[in-house]
């Protein structure tokens, strides 16, 4: 990122804003970004405050704990889940969560033959960007470190476009998710894949 792009160039434009003695601004446009300023500022403050109640929240849950050891899932990600399955066994299956969240292709079968085509993006549009965006994290976080402990998504990466692994990635990981819901259970490394 360049060092004039982002929260910087916003935080040096308030500074101007806030210096009367500046001339580059006239008073009118100097009133009217001091106004949004302060907004800014203020909405940064209650994100912070959200933020915060977010995280004790989570570390208060036992569930939602739990949920924070799958790789992939953070607090937001392990609250939301919390917050929004009342009773994960109301879904049979992994795969009918994961088909409720948006994150399984859609069946396109014709004579024997079963045809995968793209996600059927139905469900909960902010649980299918949370996965999302932590299965792209993971993915990042791989292709920085090495995934040599993790074979599945070696190959994965290997054999498709890394969007379409982020998707594969998120529905196993709400997959995951699900099971350790509906069952109670905590996180085990898989077997065939531990270090």
């Amino acid at each position: 990122m360049s060092p004039l792009s982002g929260a910087g160039v916003v935080e040096q434009l308030l500074e101007v804003v806030a210096d009367t003695a500046d001339g580059r601004l006239p008073e009118v446009a100097r009133a009217c970004l001091a106004a949004l300023g302060s907004q800014l500022r203020a909405l940064k403050a209650q994100i912070l405050g959200f933020d915060r109640r977010i995280i004790a929240w989570h570390r208060s849950n036992a569930t939602s704990k739990r949920l924070d050891a799958i790789p992939g899932v953070g607090p937001a990600l392990a609250t939301a889940l919390v917050a929004s399955i009342a009773d994960p066994k109301a879904f049979r299956s992994g795969r009918d969560f994961s088909a409720w969240v948006g994150l399984v292709p859609k069946q396109n079968s014709s004579g024997g033959k079963d045809k995968l085509g793209s996600i059927s993006k139905q469900g909960d549009l902010y649980l299918r960007s949370l996965f999302t965006a932590r299965a792209l994290a993971v993915i990042r976080y791989a292709k920085i470190h090495g995934t040599g402990h993790r074979p599945w998504l070696t190959g994965l990466l290997t054999r498709r476009p890394t969007k379409v692994a982020a998707i594969a990635l998120a529905n196993k990981i709400a997959r995951m998710a699900w099971a350790m819901m509906a069952r109670g259970e905590r996180y085990r490394e898989p077997v065939a894949l531990a270090a």
